[in-house]
């Protein structure tokens, strides 16, 4: 009987292919994505200095209480929508957009096109 990878597994090489290529710099910091079943987070990451700038996720009390559920494209594109503002008062506009090997799709892209809606470019 074959055994079959795992899909977080699979999802890591992704994105360790894709860590090859995207890097967050103080100028163009990187935003990161990671979901999990329930929840997703954001953060904007400086990698040269190795420091979180902001962060944001559907855990905090604001995101909780104007959705029903967390793990659902509403709570992605609240939390896309808070990371792009506290990004932008810290003076962040630009970013690079890290998917962390997921499928553009979903919540993920609910998240993106929302933090592009409240500032960031990407």
């Amino acid at each position: 009987m074959l055994k079959k990878p795992s899909k977080n597994s699979l999802r890591l090489k992704r994105h360790k292919r894709l860590r090859n290529k995207v890097s967050g710099t103080p100028q163009r910091p990187r935003l990161n994505v990671y979901r999990s079943l329930n929840n997703i987070y954001a953060q904007v990451i400086d990698d040269i200095n190795g420091k979180t700038l902001v962060a944001a996720s559907s855990l905090e009390k604001e995101v909780k209480d104007q959705v029903k559920s967390c793990a659902s494209k509403e709570a992605s594109a609240l939390v896309g929508k808070i990371v792009a503002q506290r990004a932008v008062e810290q003076g962040i506009t630009e970013v690079t957009f890290d998917r962390g090997g997921y499928i553009y799709h979903g919540r993920v892209k609910s998240l993106a096109d929302s933090a592009r809606e409240a500032g960031l470019k990407f």
